[in-house]
């Protein structure tokens, strides 16, 4: 090669290089930003189980967002964004989970996390919401809306559990890691290593579709609230080891029974909660409005696609 042009080629490469840390800085800058904004807009609400952490952004009709394990509400955040022209969106964090402060003892199972919403609508005024829930959260909207049919106008569920999958074989062990008390060192694991969160064995790296877009600032502002204290540790630990009891099929009869408009938006590489799962929800709820499959998307998907989320949720409200 002769010299020109190799110094042509590292200048190139240099030039190359220089972009991509300025691209990196700018997307890192970009997320610390986002998290910024998303704290500023935190709120609690004083309810009888402790300190609900919420984020509210719009006017008009209820609709409420629910987390998945392990993040809290900064999940929802591009969806909030898109549907705030029509609703008034909310997105609280579970107990044990997030920003929500509640005592020591406070029950933290599904059917308790379902009674916590119920007084947060009442605190806030709210008698009815649209629901959008992922994961977890999926189990804790359906126990809502068996008991509480009426205060439901549509759901809107994205992978989570469903009747016999609940919880699905593959958290098992993280299961057991929590009745050990010893889960709240994953979660450190990621916060000391975001290379690690980022990877096949990390919650990044195997639930999301584009873990390297997840942000260390999105990382510690989903991670660092879990490990704040001792209290938080035993809470997280606590969290997961509640989900170990299946509560899904003993409200079977009353999902069979309901008429709530319901639409299902599932990722087809889920391995926790395969299409299969979906399609059962959409043979067993009359109300069904049938299935979506979202290719490619792992559990996590609806925080990478909330354009998706958005227009089925317009589609669904008939907005």
């Amino acid at each position: 090669m002769r010299r020109r042009d190799f110094l042509a080629t590292c200048t190139a490469a240099a030039g190359a290089a220089a972009l991509a840390v300025v691209r990196a800085g700018q997307c890192a800058q970009g997320a610390t930003s986002e998290v910024a904004k998303y704290a500023a807009w935190r709120r609690f609400a004083d309810t009888p189980f402790g300190r609900v952490a919420y984020v509210e952004q719009g006017t008009g009709p209820a609709a409420l967002f629910l987390h998945g394990f392990p993040l809290n509400g900064f999940h929802w955040r591009g969806s909030l964004e898109r549907l705030a022209p029509h609703r008034r969106c909310i997105a609280p964090d579970f107990m044990g989970l997030g920003y929500t402060e509640v005592p020591d003892q406070q029950d933290l199972s599904p059917q308790a996390q379902a009674d916590m919403l119920v007084a947060l609508l009442d605190r806030l005024q709210v008698s009815s919401v649209d629901l959008v829930a992922n994961d977890s959260g999926g189990t804790i909207a359906q126990l809502f809306v068996a008991r509480h049919p009426a205060r439901v106008r549509t759901m809107l569920l994205t992978n989570c559990d469903v009747h016999e999958n609940c919880p699905p074989p593959q958290m098992r062990n993280s299961i057991n890691a929590a009745k050990a008390g010893t889960y709240d060192q994953k979660m450190q694991r990621h916060l000391d290593d975001p290379v690690y969160a980022r990877s096949e064995k990390g919650i990044f790296g195997s639930a999301y579709m584009t873990p390297a877009n997840v942000a260390d600032a999105a990382i510690e502002y989903y991670f660092n609230p879990l490990v704040a204290s001792p209290r938080r540790k035993a809470q997280l630990n606590r969290y997961l080891a509640e989900l170990e009891s299946n509560p899904l099929l003993a409200i079977e009869p009353a999902l069979r029974r309901l008429k709530t408009p319901t639409r299902m938006l599932w990722g087809t590489a889920d391995p926790l909660f395969p299409i299969t799962w979906a399609n059962w929800l959409d043979q067993a709820l009359p109300g069904s409005r049938g299935v979506r499959r979202v290719e490619g998307g792992k559990l996590f998907w609806p925080e990478e696609l909330p354009e998706v989320v958005a227009d089925e949720a317009r589609a669904l409200w008939r907005v």
